[in-house]
């Protein structure tokens, strides 16, 4: 029975190494094993009774779960963010293969199992990190090159740049998510700036390498991913500004001065970058390179978001019931599932 004292040391010792990872899921499957666990709430039915609805993830993809026979003491002892263990069966639906949850419980992850736990970019870190380098040592205005390599000596803050995600659950919310997003929009800087030649390639890729940098002490991932005190208080936007005058001062200090113009500009991009105070933004942005970067932000975002929402890489059919995925909601809309070319043409 769920909750008796053999369940419990069954959980207990049930090695994260046994899993059956999220993308093998099959119909009708029965779960018995450790996720995380991420934005757990408490809704309830059109009947008025409680149910915990959640996403459960491991290293290999996110999907919906479900606990319909619940109770709101039951969800206070659950994490919001964090780990479970959970007893439950498949069910597609609406064409994501969701868990219905009949026993979950909150769980304390080993160092192991978290390598199984959190998701991590497909690519590698030390060639994308070589990379980033590679487009920082091309700058060409030396006060620029100068402040970039003030960050490059900074050990600690690179460190955590290549392991960093790049959000808890949205887009590029893996480990080296954030490196892999921001070595992407790089990459598109590098082929959109001769399209408009007028615009600045030396801010276009330092402005992009600070945009996001500050999600580097906003997040935390080592215990599964979550928000800092730093996070929750400063936030990567401010922090980012911060530690960009910080890096300016250090480099006036080591002889090089920074123009006062590069630097405001530098700082108008980290403060405007999500576009619209809606989205955070502090400032609409106002340069022609400001601008270019939270087009440049916002496009490789929804685009990594609807891709790995609609396109299953392992090979297997995506649909599961249905051709669309269920509402993103920061995409606010159903995404359709197939390559159109894939589909078979109706008579």
């Amino acid at each position: 029975m769920p909750g008796s004292p053999e369940t419990a040391h069954h959980w207990k010792e049930s090695p994260v190494s046994d899993r059956v990872y999220i993308r093998d899921l099959q119909a009708a499957q029965n779960i018995d094993g450790v996720f995380a666990v991420q934005n757990c709430q408490l809704g309830k039915t059109k009947n008025g009774k409680p149910f915990i609805k959640c996403l459960l993830a491991d290293k290999t993809g996110r999907t919906p779960g479900r606990m319909w026979n619940t109770s709101e003491e039951q969800f206070q002892t659950l994490p919001t963010d964090g780990f479970v263990w959970i007893a439950g069966q498949t069910q597609p639906y609406q064409g994501e293969m969701q868990i219905i949850i009949q026993d979950i419980r909150p769980y304390e992850p080993s160092a192991q199992d978290l390598t199984e736990l959190l998701p991590s970019t497909e690519y590698d870190i030390d060639d994308m990190f070589a990379q980033v380098l590679r487009f920082l040592q091309s700058l060409e205005h030396p006060a620029i090159k100068e402040l970039a390599n003030r960050y490059l000596e900074d050990g600690e803050l690179m460190d955590k740049f290549c392991k960093a995600p790049a959000a808890m659950t949205l887009h590029h919310a893996y480990l080296g998510g954030l490196l892999e997003h921001t070595l992407g929009l790089m990459k598109l800087a590098d082929v959109f700036c001769p399209l408009y030649p007028k615009l600045n390639r030396d801010i276009m890729l330092f402005g992009l390498f600070l945009h996001d940098l500050g999600k580097c002490d906003e997040l935390t991932w080592e215990n599964g991913f979550g928000y800092s005190d730093d996070g929750q208080l400063v936030g990567h936007i401010a922090r980012g500004a911060i530690w960009l005058e910080e890096k300016v001062k250090a480099c006036q200090e080591a002889g090089t001065k920074v123009p006062v113009a590069i630097q405001k500009v530098l700082t108008h991009i980290i403060l405007s970058h999500h576009g619209v105070p809606d989205f955070g933004a502090l400032k609409i942005p106002a340069t022609p390179e400001a601008i270019a970067i939270s087009i440049l932000d916002n496009l490789d975002a929804k685009l990594n978001m609807a891709v790995s929402a609609a396109r299953s890489d392992d090979g297997k059919p995506a649909n599961l019931g249905g051709e669309f995925t269920e509402k993103i909601w920061a995409l606010d809309t159903k995404l359709y599932r197939p390559d159109p070319t894939t589909v078979a043409d109706q008579d």
